[in-house]
């Protein structure tokens, strides 16, 4: 089950939905995709899927800002598999980071610095829910690339 960590604001509006800046077909796709390669039923596939999204369109929102995003293991799932999805993923980049790419640069050694959890309340601060138990291993992850606008 989703908590929002941010809630609806009577001047900011209600939470944004990743559905609506994701095509049908390309979200059946990729939930198939996970349903394939995890042991996840449509409900989690969905639910890491979305949280993928969510991560990713906060880190185009903020291109530029060097914030060293970083997402949990779980959400980094849902990540993984739109970015693998390359030609899905060149037109999610072209539509919401303005034509930039936004690499992948991974790095070897995991940080125990905060970084997931407040990725997270950027997340929700941009308006999206945020799935809270997806977030949780927040001490085994840490960005990939810090201080550069990559993932």
């Amino acid at each position: 089950m989703a908590i929002a960590v941010a809630s609806a604001d009577p001047i900011v509006g209600p939470l944004r939905n990743v559905r609506d800046h994701i095509p049908a077909d390309l979200w059946d796709k990729q939930i198939g995709l996970l349903m394939r390669d995890y042991p996840y039923d449509s409900v989690m596939a969905a639910r890491v899927l979305g949280q993928g999204y969510a991560y990713l369109l906060t880190a185009m929102a903020h291109r530029a800002e060097h914030l060293g995003l970083g997402p949990s293991a779980l959400v980094d799932i849902g990540v993984h598999t739109i970015i693998l999805d390359t030609v899905a993923y060149a037109e999610l980049c072209r539509t919401h980071n303005d034509g930039h790419f936004l690499h992948h640069v991974p790095a070897v050694e995991f940080k125990h610095d905060g970084t997931v959890l407040r990725t997270a309340r950027l997340v929700a601060a941009d308006g999206w829910d945020v799935d809270l138990p997806l977030w949780a291993d927040a001490a085994n992850c840490s960005p990939c690339h810090p201080g550069n606008d990559s993932h």
